[in-house]
């Protein structure tokens, strides 16, 4: 089986997500990274690219140039992975899907409803493509709450808990220069939310994902917490459901002692389900009135999609870099044709996350109103 080729837009030696996109691809084999425009700096790029065995030729300057002559060679790339800060998503996105390409974009998709809405369409228009890389979804035992929740286990849904807290941004480190906390921390280049539009659309889509439904409306209180900073830092968030269901988001990035803290809880009217990424190989399992189960990742109680999701046996570790694995492992029978997108993260999705976060802004301006979501 021949590897699907794929450019890489960003990403470039000072990157932490492009890294994570470049083992993550290589772990099962199916891609091989031939191309790219891996740095604002094109000299730094041209270099890193070196280190990363791309040849001379399809090492390009900016983005438009690599889409432009890629789209000519015979051997062209199959598609874009996009890892630059969030104000690019946008444009790269478009400009590849308009050329023929597929996508793999890291989120939130866009940083405006409108941008994502458009995108949306035009993966529908051009029949691309487009996945979305909310890691979190590629965890086994996330997946097996996912299928646990849709075979009614829990009963009748009555609370979604999603908390995804760090500490990295507890101190202004943007102002010593820090690459990742300028551009996050800037509204033009981060989009209008800061934590909300970072760890927030994790936590919404997480919520989601499990759940299999989406809130109507929400309530949020967003803080700037960290002096002289441009975006929240810190938001609070109630959720309603249509069918009743209540449930909460707190995304924080400066809670000292929470390196990448994400966790779920979620409960129904027989039983209740919890996981955190930091024991991301046990999910929690307590049936009403019984003794709470541990269940683990490829061991006895592990569902299909935990089994699927999971390489090696059960008390051999799997974590992060396999999740994300699996997300490019799905897209790679995606990309060739041989899956459905299933439980994938698409454009719509991207468009949710931008809903949400609009909804956040409007709730928080309006004095922390329940706010209708899209």
């Amino acid at each position: 089986m021949s590897k699907i080729k794929l450019a890489m837009v960003g990403g470039g030696p000072t990157a932490f997500i492009g890294a994570v996109h470049r083992i993550a691809m290589r772990i099962d084999d199916r891609f091989e990274l031939v191309a790219g425009a891996l740095d604002v700096d094109a000299t730094r790029g041209r270099a890193f690219a070196a280190t990363l065995g791309i040849a001379p030729d399809r090492t390009y300057d900016s983005y438009q140039e690599l889409i432009d002559r890629e789209a000519l060679r015979p051997d062209r790339v199959d598609a874009v992975v996009i890892v630059t800060p969030n104000f690019l998503h946008y444009p790269v996105a478009k400009a590849a899907l308009t050329a023929g390409f597929d996508v793999i974009c890291e989120k939130p998709m866009t940083t405006t409803l409108e941008d994502a809405e458009a995108l949306a369409a035009l993966v529908e228009t051009t029949g691309r493509r487009f996945v979305l890389t909310h890691t979190y979804t590629g965890y086994p035992m996330v997946r097996q709450a996912r299928q646990m929740v849709a075979a009614g286990e829990l009963g009748k849904l009555r609370r979604v808990e999603v908390e995804y807290l760090q500490d990295w941004l507890a101190s202004p480190v943007e102002t010593t220069g820090a690459e990742g906390a300028v551009w996050r921390t800037d509204p033009k280049k981060a989009g209008a939310g800061g934590a909300i539009g970072d760890v927030g659309t994790h936590a919404w889509n997480l919520a989601a994902f499990v759940a299999g439904e989406e809130p109507t409306h929400l309530l949020a209180e967003l803080s700037t917490l960290v002096g002289g900073r441009r975006v929240d830092d810190d938001a609070a968030i109630l959720l309603r459901y249509a069918s009743g269901a209540k449930g909460s988001i707190l995304a924080s990035q400066v809670l000292p002692g929470n390196g990448n803290n994400v966790s779920f809880r979620i409960y129904g009217d027989k039983a209740g389900l919890e996981w955190w990424q930091e024991k991301p190989e046990e999910l929690w399992f307590t049936r009403l009135g019984e003794p709470r189960q541990i269940l683990h990742r490829n061991g006895a109680g592990a569902t299909a999609a935990a089994i699927a999701g999971s390489r090696v046996p059960a008390a051999h570790p799997e974590g992060y870099l396999e999740a994300f694995a699996n997300l490019y492992r799905d897209a790679a029978d995606l990309i060739a044709g041989q899956a459905a997108a299933g439980v994938l993260p698409s454009a719509r999705d991207g468009v949710s996350g931008s809903r949400f976060v609009e909804a956040c802004l409007k709730s928080n301006a309006a004095g922390n109103l329940w706010t209708e979501i899209g």
